[in-house]
């Protein structure tokens, strides 16, 4: 608008500016109060659903606790189907799998720990379900397929682990000189003092009387 204008033309401007932008002012006036109370609905919504998610899992790892593991499961499943972007999910998967593992139902076992491997958040509790599926695939005495889980790691910090159950794999299919390497790599992963570290040595003092024989 032109500040220089008489006040009957500013009058006369404004109307015709309201004409054309009336709608699109009104529209952003209403956009931004419905994007507001939008994103308090929404928060409200995730607290509501990660509050339900971590109740389940409670029930979860009471009735685990209680040895009545096709109850949990159905825990465990409702929480895979509907609450699977919350972490407890994944919780639920790795705890349901380790009773399922304790009693020997290795199929349910792997069923949640490759659910977890694949979609576990945080990541370290994929990295977890990794691991826990490898040492499985291992005392199942699939060694190739253990051998591939361990290909998967992605995190440094679980880096170390992953080396030593690649020298357990390798132990076990009779490759003594792999087996030496990735305990010596697992070895230079660790800080000094670490507990595993007396672990390590172990094992690479059994694989090097091994080696020797």
């Amino acid at each position: 608008m032109d500040i220089y204008a008489s006040d009957d033309e500013k009058a006369e401007e404004i109307k015709r500016w309201w004409r054309e932008n009336g709608l699109s002012v009104v529209m952003a006036v209403l956009l931004g109060v419905g994007a507001f109370f939008g994103g308090r609905t929404w928060l409200n919504y995730q607290q509501l659903q990660s509050q339900t998610a971590a109740n389940i899992y409670q029930q979860v790892l009471v009735l685990l606790t209680e040895d009545r593991l096709e109850e949990a499961e159905t825990g465990a499943q409702e929480l895979i189907n509907n609450f699977r972007r919350t972490p407890y999910a994944s919780f639920a998967a790795v705890e349901v799998a380790a009773k399922a593992s304790d009693q020997g139902d290795l199929d349910v076992a792997q069923y949640y720990l490759q659910w977890a491997a694949d979609n576990a958040k945080p990541e370290g509790y994929a990295e977890i379900a990794r691991l826990r599926l490898a040492r499985l695939k291992l005392s199942d005495g699939d060694h190739q397929a253990a051998l591939d889980i361990v290909a998967q790691a992605k995190l440094d910090s679980f880096a170390s682990l992953y080396h030593e159950l690649e020298g357990d794999i390798h132990v076990q299919m009779g490759n003594k000189q792999q087996a030496r390497l990735a305990y010596q790599t697992a070895l230079s992963l660790l800080a000094v003092g670490e507990p595993r570290q007396n672990i390590l040595e172990m094992k690479l003092d059994n694989v090097a009387v091994a080696n020797e024989s």
